[in-house]
């Protein structure tokens, strides 16, 4: 294999574009077009659920281990945490790389094992800098599933926008799992069981994996599965660089949202529910409500023109993070709902736009270059929310992401209209 000259951030979507119209070689074999195996799928969805439970276990126990760790307060705990949002972008790259080179079957291998490890090594830390390492390799472990995993769900899926809401609503199951899992946890058992038990789960599930998912033949990059949509070079340079700007200020929302969701719901509901136990369990019905979305958006997006129906679903966002900005108690909790629903909702996209206009040859390069793209940046989300809420409270906080919102509705508004769309699968150019 030759040195990977991975592009940097900056040049991430023209360096996408040009992977995409790289002169594409005769395919040796064709992938099947039959779905996977149901046992697969279900593996690949609990796969998404674990990535994104894995995470968020520090932001939902951060509490109780700032308090052992000698912390007066979690916000100074939260930067210990940045390498991981950090190397869940990064790691993308590689990641994506080896997919679509190496295979995706064994990358989600690596994943499943290397995440089960990472998790046991971080429930050992005796310190915030022990603590910070640990949550840094459960980071870089954490980002092989979006570049690998989805594309493998999806390169032989009949129809990819109902794939991805189920897989969007498997994966934010996996944040209302942090929420309620970890919430428990912590109670019963301590925050290292909140690390210990999804460990033991993430190898059970790769030792399943091993056993259920049969070879793949030979990896993605060595065959070809042309895109649904082929796009003229300057739209397709032009919708990769939307994608990939508006997957940055989508994920800042995510990351500020459910990294600080559950000490905002802590602070909100003071004097009305003080059960550490039960803040979890409402957060988690918050995230299982707000998950539903993406079923309902990835059935939407096989019939309703993309660029359409991705707009609405960010113009929604704005007037419910002003709500919650201002909300308290159960007001806070519908305010929140309407919000999460709306980031949610957005999820699936981006997922949506590689599926449609990228050849499946480097789908998985193209993801981690988004990746790298959206994640690295929003790791400062991580980094900066503790001394932001600290400083100014939670109602600056969701009145910039409500103004984190807006600017995305902009990003999209420059996508490809739906007519140049329907005009490149048709054969025209704009």
């Amino acid at each position: 294999m030759t040195p990977d000259r991975s592009p940097s951030l900056a040049q991430a979507p023209a360096a996408a574009a040009e992977a995409v119209l790289a002169p594409q070689p005769l395919p040796v074999n064709t992938a099947t077009a039959d779905d996977h195996p149901r046992a697969v799928v279900r593996l690949l969805n609990i796969g998404h659920a674990l990535d994104h439970l894995f995470i968020l276990i520090f932001a939902t126990a951060v509490g109780s281990i700032a308090a052992e760790f000698g912390f007066a307060r979690w916000e100074d705990l939260m930067p210990y945490g940045v390498g991981a949002f950090f190397l869940f972008g990064l790691g993308s790259v590689p990641a994506g790389r080896l997919g679509d080179l190496w295979g995706r079957r064994p990358m989600m291998l690596v994943f499943f094992f290397g995440l089960g490890v990472a998790a046991l090594v971080t429930s050992l830390a005796q310190g915030p800098w022990q603590l910070a390492a640990g949550l840094t390799l459960i980071g870089a472990f954490a980002a092989i599933y979006h570049p690998v995993g989805i594309p493998m769900l999806v390169q032989r899926a009949r129809q990819p926008g109902a794939v991805i809401g189920l897989n969007g609503l498997a994966g934010n199951l996996g944040v209302a799992g942090a929420a309620l899992l970890t919430g428990f946890l912590v109670q019963w058992l301590g925050w290292r069981a909140a690390f210990v038990v999804p460990g033991l789960a993430s190898i059970a599930c790769g030792v399943a994996f091993a056993r259920l998912c049969p070879p793949q033949g030979e990896p993605p990059g060595r065959s070809r599965k042309p895109p649904a949509v082929v796009l003229p070079r300057a739209l397709l340079m032009r919708a990769l660089t939307v994608m990939s700007a508006a997957a940055v200020t989508g994920s800042l929302l995510f990351n500020f949202t459910t990294n600080g969701n559950t000490q905002f719901m802590v602070e909100r509901f003071a004097g009305v529910i003080e059960d550490p136990a039960l803040i979890g369990l409402l957060l988690a019905a918050v995230y299982a409500v707000a998950s539903l979305a993406q079923v309902v958006v990835g059935r939407l997006i096989d019939r309703v023109p993309l660029k359409r129906l991705y707009l609405g679903i960010i113009l929604a966002q704005i007037p419910w993070l002003l709500l919650a900005a201002v909300g308290q108690g159960w007001w806070l909790f519908v305010a929140l709902t309407g919000a999460m629903v709306c980031i949610f909702g957005a999820i699936p996209f981006t997922d949506a736009m590689i599926v449609k206009y990228v050849d499946d040859r480097v789908r998985s390069r193209v993801a981690g270059m988004r990746l790298a793209v959206s994640f690295g940046i929003s790791s400062a989300a991580v980094w900066l929310l503790g001394p932001v809420v600290k400083v100014s409270g939670f109602t600056t906080l969701f009145l910039l992401m409500a103004g984190i919102a807006l600017c995305t509705a902009a990003v999209v508004l420059w996508l490809p209209s739906d007519r140049a769309v329907r005009e490149a699968a048709a054969g025209g150019e704009r």
